[in-house]
């Protein structure tokens, strides 16, 4: 009675303004608890959402282009006496990678297997600096790194990749070589799951697929099965991405160390003069990810390999970890045997350019031939690459004899198995003559202006002589003679009657196939020069040092 009889004495307009504001603050409370639910509703969602999308990405990339399934895949050839052996062994695929929720969040720490060979003053191109004791860092051969633990791209200074390289598709096909240059934030994973991940922004961005083998000899059937897959491909949301073990800085090449290595002129073609074109515009800044990785060779190039890049080579089958980098390269640039393109090339490099590189390399101090004319009264060097087995000369101290005769001091050798010394003494030579056989690829250690001359064993060979040196030399800043032997000068003539098709008719031989035609003339063939013949080459090798200018010079002799 009291409460009714207070209300009748409110004032009209006090009641009415008291009642909005009432339904006010219960309208206001209704609203927020029903937001509440509604986000609490749309994460549960979404957390189902992606951990669906995850499992489905991970088990289904769509396929844009690539290559067919490999061959069965060799083991890399290892010495195990060599100080890295242990690094070659292990190739096998055993399983697949998986990250679960609860182990994302603990990184193990690094362990250097024992026996690892790490290379003197090298580290690898991994990030940002970090507090040992805060137990967020990984020690790796130097000083302390941060280790990603979050699902969140790799922070580095590299520029954001262009519109247009966006919608470039991840690889390009060519015929001796199969390239990515992939730009973001990409995932390497070498053990078990042999793959590259681009992994994109975007859930609207295509998915691509590729199989890459990255030995630059595509082409050759016979090589190629034995050279292991690299899966390459872009997967959209961070969510189905493998999590980042170790972050780096600089841009990585992937490239493999298997094939043909071992014959020096397929160290060279295949692997070395690729790797430069592919690798020295980085200026050493740039890591090296390496499948079969036949530490044994690697060895016998260190000096090389050193120079290209200032960081620890990774061993792509062997390391567990996920690498992460901003850039990546997989595969090498090759356009051509022992030769450069520059229209192709990142920089323009060309082979004197490569040839520049290797005399830095090795500290070759000639950067030019002798020039006769300043420096009268002294011989100049010629260098006799006398083989001991196949395609060698039979009567090479008769050829010596002659090359002192017209004026040459004469330096004769096979070579070694120490490159640094050889490379010396073929740079401290101003003419270099050898039988065709990987041997001439020691022009690449002449000094500018120096003679090349290039003995053609007898049976339609031109073509490859032309090839695997001719073409190249004149690609150079060094001249070239070329001497084809005839059929008196073939000590095939010992082992076959003159009317057989080996000399009546090469071409015959040749149809047969590489291997037959190649046993015959490459094999079992030696030469014995014809001195009085051969003495004009000499003698115009003479008359080339004497010219002042550099231009390209390539004569035949038959």
């Amino acid at each position: 009675m009291k409460l009714a009889t207070n209300v009748r004495g409110l004032d009209p307009r006090s009641l009415g303004v008291g009642l909005l504001t009432g339904c006010f603050l219960v309208s206001l409370t209704y609203v927020t608890m029903y937001k509440s639910d509604m986000l609490s509703s749309s994460f549960l969602t979404s957390q189902i959402s992606w951990s669906t999308d995850a499992a489905s990405t991970r088990h289904s990339v769509e396929g844009v282009s690539g290559t067919r399934e490999p061959a069965p895949e060799s083991k890399p050839r290892c010495n195990s006496s060599s100080s890295g052996s242990d690094l070659c062994e292990g190739n096998e695929f055993t399983g697949s990678l998986r990250i679960s929720p609860s182990e994302s969040d603990i990184i193990p720490r690094e362990k250097t297997p024992g026996g690892t060979r790490k290379p003197d003053n090298k580290k690898e191109g991994i990030g940002r600096p970090c507090d040992p004791k805060s137990g967020r860092c990984q020690v790796v051969n130097g000083p302390p790194t941060l280790v990603d633990r979050l699902q969140t791209p790799v922070s580095s200074g590299s520029k954001k990749p262009d519109v247009e390289a966006q919608m470039r598709p991840l690889c390009e096909t060519g015929y001796r070589s199969d390239v990515c240059d992939i730009h973001g934030d990409i995932r390497i994973i070498g053990k078990d799951l042999s793959s590259v991940i681009l992994v994109t922004r975007s859930r609207a961005a295509r998915n691509e697929s590729w199989q890459v083998k990255p030995y630059a000899r595509k082409w050759d059937h016979g090589v190629m099965p034995h050279v292991k897959v690299v899966n390459v491909k872009s997967e959209n949301g961070y969510v189905a991405a493998p999590q980042c073990t170790v972050g780096h800085t600089v841009p990585a090449i992937v490239f493999a160390t298997t094939g043909y290595i071992g014959n020096y002129f397929h160290d060279f073609t295949d692997v070395l003069v690729p790797l430069f074109q592919t690798a020295r515009q980085f200026d050493g800044e740039v890591q090296f990810v390496i499948s079969s990785c036949n530490f044994w060779w690697i060895s016998k190039y260190k000096p090389y390999f050193d120079k290209l890049s200032r960081y620890e080579i990774i061993d792509y089958d062997k390391d567990a970890r996920v690498h992460c980098f901003k850039h990546v390269i997989v595969g090498l640039r090759s356009d051509e045997d022992m030769m450069i393109d520059p229209s192709k090339s990142p920089m323009g490099y060309t082979m004197s350019d490569f040839m520049g590189f290797m005399r830095r390399t090795y500290s070759l101090d000639r950067d030019h031939a002798l020039r006769i004319s300043e420096a009268p009264g002294k011989k100049p060097r010629l260098l006799i690459i006398s083989r001991s087995q196949t395609r060698r000369f039979v009567n090479v101290n008769k050829i010596v004899g002659v090359a002192k005769k017209v004026g040459f001091e004469v330096v004769v050798s096979e070579g070694g198995l120490n490159l640094a010394n050889f490379s010396r003494v073929v740079n401290s030579c101003d003419v270099m003559m050898g039988v065709h056989g990987a041997g001439l690829t020691n022009f690449v250690f002449l000094p500018p202006d120096a003679v090349l001359i290039q003995v053609v064993p007898f049976g339609g060979l031109d073509w490859v002589a032309s090839t695997y040196f001719a073409k190249p030399a004149r690609k150079t800043q060094l001249k070239y003679l070329e001497y084809t032997i005839g059929e008196d000068e073939s000590t095939l003539t010992e082992l076959f009657p003159r009317d057989d098709p080996v000399f009546r008719d090469p071409k015959s031989i040749h149809k047969l196939g590489w291997f037959k035609m190649g046993e015959i003339y490459l094999t079992k063939q030696n030469v014995r020069l014809d001195l009085k013949r051969f003495k004009p080459v000499l003698l115009e090798a003479l008359r080339l040092l004497r010219l002042e200018d550099t231009a390209k010079v390539r004569r035949k002799f038959y």
